[in-house]
């Protein structure tokens, strides 16, 4: 089918925010103030502001308290319940939401060519890294990443054609790396040091990074 068939852009915004935040005493990273706000919202914002018309949401630990605090407008939420096996689990569920919505019906296939996937705890990363990895989509075939310093980072831009490999392999905490490692060769590195920062919001010490 056609990519631009539901009015939209082929690229889909796809945001990992199940996680329990373990080494932050348990604490849901989405539901992190920010500026303010839950956490998940920046993300979100920034993928929509980053050209993503439309963004899947992956929630996990305190879904329903995420789906009570957080405002998330244009965003389709999708439940992982087995969110403490790891972030695999949660790219496994997001990318499966991509092809069974009932918005175009389970037999349609992918009606996005791509997803670019952000995760929820790098609030250094808005729409700027998001736009400039965006547009490096070609076809469904695409693969592409942010890259800091040379480095592979987040976003990362998933062509559809790769979807089924990617969940085929995303296990534990893993995600995408393997995947990625082992197409290395094809991946378009997008630098985006200049516009963004990509630490995590992994322990106690990095919630300086918080506003």
């Amino acid at each position: 089918m056609d990519d631009n068939d539901h009015g939209e852009s082929p690229v889909v915004g796809l945001l990992l925010a199940a996680g329990g935040g373990r080494r932050l005493g348990g604490r849901p990273k989405a539901l992190l103030s920010h500026r303010g706000r839950p956490l998940v919202e920046h993300a979100a914002r920034a993928l929509r502001e980053g050209g993503c018309e439309r963004v899947f949401v992956v929630l996990g630990a305190a879904a329903d308290e995420v789906r009570g605090r957080a405002v998330l407008p244009g965003c389709v939420l999708v439940d992982n319940p087995r969110w403490a096996s790891g972030m695999g689990s949660s790219l496994r569920a997001g990318l499966a939401s991509l092809t069974t919505g009932p918005a175009y019906g389970a037999a349609l296939g992918p009606a996005y060519g791509a997803a670019l996937v952000m995760l929820v705890d790098q609030p250094g990363i808005g729409p700027a890294a998001v736009a400039r990895v965006r547009t490096a989509y070609r076809s469904p075939g695409t693969l592409a990443a942010a890259s800091y310093g040379g480095e592979r980072g987040h976003p990362v831009l998933f062509g559809a054609d790769h979807w089924a490999g990617i969940a085929a392999d995303a296990t534990g905490d893993q995600g995408a790396r393997g995947y990625l490692r082992s197409h290395a060769r094809d991946i378009a590195l997008v630098e985006c040091g200049d516009v963004a920062e990509p630490y995590d919001i992994d322990t106690e010490e990095d919630l300086s990074h918080l506003e």
